[in-house]
Order: C-alpha cells, then sequence, then structure tokens
C-alpha cells in the first residue's frame, strides 16, 4: 500500500469522528516500530483539513530513574511494570479531555532524559480537537478504557532491532549497549505485553510497517468510539 494512502485513510477514519470532547487516539506499538513518525504524519493531514491536534507521547510520562530501575536497569519485568506514570497520563490528559472533562491538560510531567520533572503549562482544547498519543504500552488496562481510536502499528522485533541500532546509539553510547538493551530488557519486556495484553485484537486498526514504504493496513473493526474497555 502507498504509505500517502495509508496515511489518508487513517486521517479520515479518526476525523470523521465527531465527539462532545476532543477525540483521544492511540498509537501503540513496540518500539522502533515507527509509531511516532506515523503519528506525525496522521496529525499533519488533520491539520490539513483544519481539525486541531493535540500531539503527545508516553515518553513524556515516565517514571524516574529509581522507579524505572527497582527491580534492575535490565529487568524485562521492570520496563512492563515500572517505566511509565499512567495516572499522570490519564489525570493529565485522557480524563481532561475525555467525556465531562476540563479541556485543560498537560503533554508531560517528565523528562527521562535529564531525570527531571517537566513544568509543563496547562492548556485549553477546543472539543473538536484530535489528540495524537503514541508510545509503548498503550493498549494496557491502565489506559485501555480511555482511548477513542486505537493503532497498533505492527513490525518484527528483526525490524525493530536493526532500526535501534541505527536510532538509539547516540542514546546509549555503542551499539553493543543497545543491542544489549533491546535484547536483554526491551524486547523481552514488550514480548510481556504482546502474551499479557494482546494489542492487535484490542486496535481498531493494525499498520504492518517493516517496510514503512509499502506498510499494510488491517481494520480490526469499523472506526467506532470506544468498542473496548480495560
Amino acid at each position: 500500500m502507498v504509505r500517502r494512502d495509508l496515511v489518508e485513510e487513517l486521517s479520515r477514519a479518526i476525523g470523521a469522528l465527531r465527539l462532545d470532547h476532543p477525540v483521544r487516539v492511540a498509537v501503540d506499538g513496540v518500539g522502533a516500530a515507527g509509531k511516532t513518525l506515523l503519528a506525525d504524519e496522521i496529525a499533519e493531514a488533520l491539520e490539513r483539513s483544519g481539525r486541531p491536534v493535540i500531539r503527545a507521547g508516553v515518553d513524556g510520562f515516565h517514571h524516574p530513574r529509581e522507579v524505572r530501575h527497582r527491580l534492575g536497569p535490565l529487568s524485562p519485568r521492570g520496563y512492563y511494570e515500572d517505566s511509565f506514570d499512567y495516572t499522570a497520563v490519564v489525570s493529565c490528559l485522557l480524563l481532561p479531555l475525555g467525556p465531562g472533562g476540563t479541556l485543560r491538560y498537560r503533554t508531560a510531567t517528565y523528562d527521562f532524559r535529564i531525570e527531571a520533572p517537566v513544568e509543563a503549562p496547562e492548556l485549553s482544547a477546543t472539543p473538536d480537537a484530535v489528540l495524537m498519543f503514541d508510545g509503548i504500552f498503550l493498549l494496557r488496562p491502565e489506559l485501555g478504557r480511555h482511548w477513542d481510536f486505537r493503532v497498533f502499528v505492527e513490525a518484527s522485533f528483526d525490524t525493530t532491532l536493526k532500526r535501534a541500532l541505527t536510532r538509539d546509539v547516540a542514546l546509549f553510547g555503542t551499539p553493543e549497549a543497545v543491542r544489549e538493551r533491546y535484547t536483554t530488557r526491551y524486547i523481552p519486556g514488550e514480548e510481556m505485553y504482546l502474551r499479557r495484553v494482546r494489542p492487535r485484537e484490542r486496535a481498531d486498526v493494525v499498520v504492518e510497517n517493516d517496510d514503512p514504504a509499502d506498510p499494510g493496513l488491517t481494520w480490526r473493526r469499523e472506526a467506532s468510539v470506544n468498542t473496548i474497555g480495560a
């Protein structure tokens, strides 16, 4: 499928959702699957159509290192259970932008790169806005019922590791350090998520993204609102 057509199809489906509050879209997938780029592309298409867009991601809601690494810096279980502050995601974004919400929201609470809280300003949304939120583990029970539309970006672990070995060297220092982090902590933790939550089955649509230039698109169900709970 031509990528441009995929982005247009998804943006039309999301843009067709009209609620009495912002449409909250999860772009889920394992690390380096291509979530952020796809969310950016859909956001740009929605904005071209005149729809207000709020961009945020789970990386803005990390726990501090002492929480993230309480089971050790290479623990897969720690990666799955302790990486993110889901209470903050819900209270800062998903509830304010949901039914009966205040429309006052924040897009981040913690910067893991400098290990410090983020003093993100409180912003105001309009009811016709779309929240495009990307990240890993987004369809787990703590967040699942709050989404109005769910995209799962799928790529093999062979593919994502190859991407990470190029993308994440600046973050971890060397290709060897990247490989160790992914094979010891990230991929086993993501396998835990895939087994426990089965996000592909919870998604409204699955994007097969091993080849970003020629992605696949599988609709799991008709575009609808809150079809899946926690």
